[in-house]
C-alpha cells in the first residue's frame, strides 16, 4: 500500500485573517509602543502594558482584515498572498466584516479602560488614526508610496501610549523624535517587504515604494534605518537616559548595517531574502527597546 503524505496543517481561517498566527507582524507594531512608554516614564504599570498589547493586537487585526477586504482580488493574483483566507474563498465577506467590527469595538473598549488622565486624548487620537488605517489598503491603487501612509498609521503606536502614560502630548523631543524614528523605520522595513511583490505588482498595475524607488530602494531603506536610529538615540539623550542605552544601541547600529549590506548583495543577485530581513528588524527593534529599558534604569 502506498503511503501518502498528510495535507499541510492550516491555522483556522479566522486566525489567518487577523494574522495572529504570525507574531512577527504584531511585534513590529508593538515595539514602537514600547519605545514610547519607556521614553515617557521610568516604568509603565503592568495594567497599562497589558492594555497597550491588547489594543495593538486589536488594531493590527482590524488593519489586516481591512487590507484583505480591499485587496482580495489582487491578493489572488500575487504569489505571496494568494493563500489568504478571502483570496482563496475560505471565509465569507459577511464574516470578515463582522470580525472587523469586533476588532474595532475591542480597540474602543481598550481605549475606554486606559488611565483617566489620558483617556480623552487617547480616544481623540484613536479617531484620528482610523481614517488612514482604513484608507491605507487602497493607497497602492493611487499613491506611488503607499508605505508612507502605513508609516503614518504606525506613528499612532507612539502617540497613543505616550498620551495614556502622561496624559498629554507635551513630551518635547523625546516624544517627537520617537515618533519620527518610527515613521522612518516603518517606511524602511515595509519598502523591503514590498520588494517581494514587485513583479506581481507591476503586472497587476498597483504601486509600492519598492517599485517607485527602483534601483534606489536599498539605499533609501538604509537611509531610513540610519535616520531612525539617530532620531531614537537623540530622543533617548533628550529624555536623560543613562549609559545603559549605549551598548545595545551600538549593537543595533552595527547589526543594522550588516543587514542592509546583506540585502544589497542579495538584491544584486536577484534573490532578496525578504522574510529573514523582516524578522531581523523585529529583533533589532526589540534590542532598541531593551536599550531604552536599560537606559532608563541607569538614568
Amino acid at each position: 500500500m502506498a503511503i501518502t503524505s498528510a495535507a499541510p496543517m492550516r491555522w483556522p481561517a479566522w486566525l489567518e485573517l487577523l494574522r495572529w498566527h504570525k507574531p512577527t507582524g504584531r511585534l513590529i507594531l508593538l515595539l514602537p509602543a514600547g519605545w514610547s512608554l519607556w521614553l515617557a516614564s521610568s516604568a509603565p504599570s503592568g495594567g497599562l502594558l497589558l492594555l497597550i498589547v491588547l489594543g495593538g493586537m486589536a488594531v493590527s487585526g482590524a488593519g489586516c482584515i481591512a487590507n484583505d477586504l480591499w485587496d482580495y482580488r489582487i491578493d489572488a493574483r500575487v504569489a505571496r498572498t494568494s493563500s489568504r483566507p478571502l483570496a482563496r474563498g475560505a471565509l465569507s465577506f459577511g464574516f470578515a466584516w463582522t470580525l472587523l467590527l469586533l476588532t474595532l469595538l475591542t480597540a474602543l473598549l481598550v481605549v475606554l479602560e486606559l488611565p483617566a488622565q489620558g483617556r480623552q486624548l487617547c480616544l481623540q487620537l484613536a479617531v484620528l488614526a482610523l481614517p488612514p488605517i482604513v484608507i491605507y489598503p487602497s493607497a497602492k491603487r493611487w499613491f506611488a508610496y503607499p508605505q508612507a501612509l502605513l508609516a503614518l498609521c504606525w506613528g499612532f503606536a507612539v502617540l497613543i501610549p505616550w498620551a495614556a502614560s502622561t496624559g498629554s502630548l507635551a513630551g518635547g523631543w523625546p516624544l517627537w523624535g520617537c515618533w519620527a524614528a518610527t515613521l522612518c523605520w516603518t517606511f524602511g522595513f515595509d519598502t523591503v517587504y514590498a520588494m517581494a511583490d514587485r513583479k506581481d505588482d507591476a503586472l497587476i498595475g498597483v504601486r509600492s515604494s519598492a517599485l517607485s524607488l527602483g534601483a534606489k530602494a536599498v539605499p533609501v531603506v538604509a537611509g531610513c534605518y540610519l535616520l531612525a536610529w539617530l532620531l531614537l538615540s537623540s530622543a533617548a539623550l533628550a529624555a536623560g537616559l543613562g549609559l545603559g542605552y549605549l551598548i545595545p544601541a551600538l549593537l543595533v547600529l552595527g547589526a543594522g548595517w550588516r543587514e542592509v549590506t546583506s540585502l544589497a548583495a542579495q538584491e544584486q543577485q536577484g534573490q532578496p531574502r525578504i522574510g529573514r530581513h523582516f524578522q531581523r528588524q523585529v529583533l533589532l527593534g526589540a534590542l532598541l527597546w531593551l536599550a531604552l529599558i536599560l537606559g532608563r534604569a541607569t538614568a
